[in-house]
C-alpha cells in the first residue's frame, strides 16, 4: 500500500516485480493485463494496437471491458490505454476521465494527447 501511495504522490515504481494471482482472471483478460503493464510510464497504448498485439483489431472492445474489469488498479496500469487519436474514452475508477488524466500527469506527461504511443510487440514477434 505504501508504494501505491508513493506512486500517487508522484514516485515512479512500475510494480513489475509484484506478482499477481493471475488464477481469479481469464487467458484473455491475463494477457491483456500482461500488455498493459509493459507500456512504460509517460506513455500510452490504444485499445487496438493491444488487441493487434493479441491477435485480432477486433478484440478492441474485449481490451477496452478486460481492462474496465482490472482488479490492480495502478499495478496493471489500464490508465495508459486510451481510444485511437488519444481519445480518453470511459475509466472505471472512481473520478473517470478525470482521474485518468491526473495519473498520466502524475507519470510526467503535460497532456495525455501529447503522449507518445507505445508500440507493444505483435504475437510472434
Amino acid at each position: 500500500m505504501a508504494r501505491i501511495a508513493a506512486a500517487l504522490g508522484g514516485a515512479k515504481d512500475d510494480f513489475a516485480d509484484l506478482a499477481l494471482d493471475w488464477r481469479t482472471v481469464s487467458a484473455f483478460d491475463r494477457a491483456v493485463y500482461q500488455e498493459a503493464r509493459a507500456i512504460p510510464a509517460g506513455q500510452t497504448s490504444t485499445y487496438g494496437a493491444i488487441a493487434t498485439a493479441l491477435g485480432d483489431v477486433r478484440d478492441s472492445r474485449r481490451v477496452g471491458q478486460a481492462l474496465g474489469r482490472n482488479p490492480w488498479p495502478i499495478i496493471v496500469p489500464c490508465h495508459r490505454v486510451t481510444g485511437a487519436g488519444g481519445w480518453m474514452g470511459g475509466f472505471s475508477a472512481p473520478g473517470g476521465r478525470d482521474t485518468k488524466l491526473k495519473l498520466l500527469e502524475l507519470e510526467g506527461a503535460l497532456a495525455a494527447e501529447s503522449l507518445p504511443l507505445f508500440a507493444p510487440q505483435t504475437s510472434g514477434s
